[in-house]
């Protein structure tokens, strides 16, 4: 099943050949396993050819890094032996825009499939996240998210940001101004610009400011179905960087661009909705009325259902095994050891409107029950937003499934310190070590060939890491200083 559909998508290919009458191209693109979008454009017959059955689309996708280096090992979906056969591309036609910013060329999303068994594989993200989210709508539930992206923006381009070797970049504006109505004002164009072509492109922003740190911007997009959320965070990142090459202007949603700086974190809210759209994690009427629900493990979680807390215990009980699909790079554990005192938490804990947890409960009596629902802290900006969804609805799933009892109490309770919880992993080794360990809940969840590619990949660039020779190297080894 596709998700959401955008407005004036089609349906038929009779509804697609109207839309196109004027156009002689098509541009589409599906995710990497790093989370990048990757695509081409066709001819309009060529695309319309391929709406029924799909078009091969190279597997070198999956084979090679976000720099378009082979992976050091060779892993079973693009590889030698195989001669890097093509996939079958599928398009999904509820996805269906237009890209104001390149002469209005017609976009769509694809999805990729084996060639030969016409299934899914294993590690597309957007397929991934679609059978996370058909697994609960088997049980009549609804996975709904929302996503805040925070980044960093440089007056650079391509060419200067190369030839100063991304070092000493020019920030937007200088200073740390978090929630500033002045700072937008010296870039109002590009600044309504992002939130206007985000809107038009069938991106809804609920909320657009600056953060703290040197021309730092916070967007929050509007909360929907899952699948659909995870489409318009991708598709936000090619728009800003789209519109900022207007200006003169490049965002960069790295982790933790710099070492003594606040990073750019990707913080995603999710819950659950019934069939009449009822949120499955607020309290009923009456528990409202009497100071919340009597069963609740802690007195915390007196206002989430106990479905909810059931949810939160699956989120708990696998966040160190998958922590890898929501940090995957070596950057990305950069901004996590700040830990909590830069609201970056490097535990799995949990806590009422606590931003030092690693998931902030957001309930009455801070919201209405409609608007009841977990935030996870966990991610960053870099994040893959379809793998990192996947492992939360994909945990919380399974909490609700086997009844998961909350393992301690929320953060800065008795008895709740960093030495009683547990510890998520605070480098790549050690995250893809944990997810990729036999026991590892995420095989029980995604299983084996996910799990070997997804690790594969990040042990390249683990390896990639090692044989670098960094800027600190440079300046704080002595025979190359001064003295």
């Amino acid at each position: 099943m596709s998700p959401l559909a955008t407005k004036d998508a089609p349906k038929t290919v009779e509804e697609v050949e109207k839309l196109l009458s004027n156009d002689t191209k098509v541009k589409v693109a599906g995710v990497d396993v790093d989370g990048v979008l990757r695509g081409k454009v066709m001819s309009k017959e060529k695309f319309l050819g391929a709406i029924k059955y799909g078009f091969g689309f190279s597997s070198a996708l999956f084979g090679w890094d976000m720099h378009d280096i082979n992976y050091t090992r060779e892993l079973l979906i693009a590889n030698e032996a195989n001669g890097f056969r093509d996939l079958t591309a599928i398009i999904d036609l509820s996805t269906y825009r237009r890209l104001s910013w390149e002469e209005n060329v017609p976009f769509f999303l694809i999805r990729f499939l084996d060639s030969d068994t016409r299934e899914p594989i294993s590690v597309d993200p957007r397929s991934v996240l679609e059978l996370v989210c058909e697994k609960a709508r088997s049980k009549g539930w609804k996975c709904v998210a929302g996503a805040e992206l925070e980044y960093y923006q440089f007056l650079e381009t391509p060419q200067t940001i190369a030839q100063k070797h991304f070092s000493n970049l020019n920030p937007l504006t200088p200073g740390n101004h978090g929630y500033s109505l002045l700072r937008p004002t010296y870039n109002h164009k590009y600044f309504y610009e992002l939130y206007d072509e985000a809107r038009a492109f069938g991106i809804e922003v609920e909320g657009h400011h600056t953060e703290t740190g040197p021309g730092v911007y916070e967007t929050a997009l509007a909360y929907t179905e899952a699948s659909r959320m995870a489409d318009n965070t991708v598709l936000y990142k090619l728009l800003a960087k789209s519109i900022g090459m207007k200006y003169g202007i490049m965002p960069t949603f790295m982790a933790k661009p710099y070492s003594d700086m606040a990073g750019c974190s990707g913080h995603i809210h999710v819950s659950l909705q019934g069939v009449s759209g009822k949120n499955l994690f607020s309290v009923s009427d009456d528990e409202l009325k009497d100071g919340g629900r009597k069963t609740a493990s802690h007195e915390q979680l007196r206002f989430i259902s106990q479905q909810a807390e059931w949810f939160l215990a699956g989120i708990i009980s696998g966040l160190s095994d998958v922590t890898v699909m929501m940090c995957p790079t070596i950057n990305s554990y950069k901004r996590l050891l700040g830990g909590s005192a830069m609201w970056a938490p490097d535990t799995a804990t949990y806590g009422y409107e606590s931003r030092k947890a690693s998931i902030r409960i957001v309930s009455p009596p801070s919201c209405p029950p409609a608007a009841t629902r977990f935030e996870i802290r966990v991610p960053g900006a870099d994040m893959n937003t379809h793998y990192a969804l996947s492992a939360i609805f994909a945990l919380g799933l399974r909490g609700i499934e086997l009844r998961l009892p909350i393992p301690y109490g929320p953060l800065g309770t008795d008895g709740v310190t960093r030495e009683t919880v547990q510890h998520l992993p605070t480098d790549l080794q050690s995250a893809t070590s944990a997810f990729a360990k036999p026991e590892s809940l995420a095989r029980e969840l995604f299983g084996d060939l996910f799990v070997d590619h997804v690790a594969g990949s990040r042990e390249h660039e683990l390896g990639t890491f090692k044989k670098a020779v960094t800027n600190w190297e440079g300046e704080f080894t002595p025979f190359i200083r001064w003295y």
